[in-house]
């Protein structure tokens, strides 16, 4: 498995697809463990993460580890978390933030990293573009509508709306959120992550 993995981190880099990152020195960006038990698919590294080579290291990431309820250490150290955004590299900003993932990326890496990890219980998805990709959602679906009923893609799924600060509005309009949905995943994690 591990083999596998370092031959696919090496044809990430040598795709002609990502030859700007490459020769920039800039390396894929993403978390793959044939132990990992629970996987975060979010959207693309922002450039923070691109440049402290830490995925999630930003005040989004610390508002998912308080989700998940867990720690720094279990989430970059444990092995049991692996995360595979939508794109590996980070995609450049936009006016209203970072710009959108590119097309057909995860689709054509996701797979290969998927079956080198074969004992993933559940995996979380954040935000929309991850949510709709992977449930097969058409793009006019409502996130909002997806997470509230998040029992309906257990239990391989859970659809989560995206922690960054600029969601702090929908939080407060969505008060269930905080209250029914985030214990359910907070119990779900911690059960996952207790077993041997």
């Amino acid at each position: 498995m591990v083999e596998n993995l370092t031959k696919i981190f090496a044809e990430i880099m040598a795709d002609p697809q990502n030859e700007t990152y490459t020769q920039a020195g800039i390396e894929p960006l993403y978390y793959a463990n044939p132990q990992a038990k629970l996987l975060i698919i979010g959207q693309a590294p922002g450039k923070k993460a691109q440049d402290s080579r830490v995925v999630w290291n930003d005040p989004s990431g610390d508002r998912l580890r308080s989700w998940l309820a867990v720690d720094r250490q279990t989430f970059y150290e444990s092995g049991q978390v692996a995360v595979l955004p939508m794109d590996f590299y980070f995609p450049g900003s936009g006016k209203s933030g970072d710009l959108p993932p590119r097309k057909g990326f995860a689709q054509k890496w996701h797979p290969r990293l998927l079956a080198a990890m074969p004992n993933i219980q559940l995996t979380i998805l954040v935000g929309a573009y991850a949510t709709k990709h992977y449930l097969n959602l058409k793009a006019s679906t409502k996130l909002t509508t997806v997470v509230k009923n998040y029992q309906e893609y257990l239990p391989t799924y859970f659809p989560l709306v995206h922690p960054s600060p600029r969601n702090q509005i929908w939080l407060k309009k969505n008060p269930w959120f905080e209250a029914e949905v985030i214990p359910a995943l907070q119990g779900r994690v911690a059960k996952i992550l207790r077993q041997n």
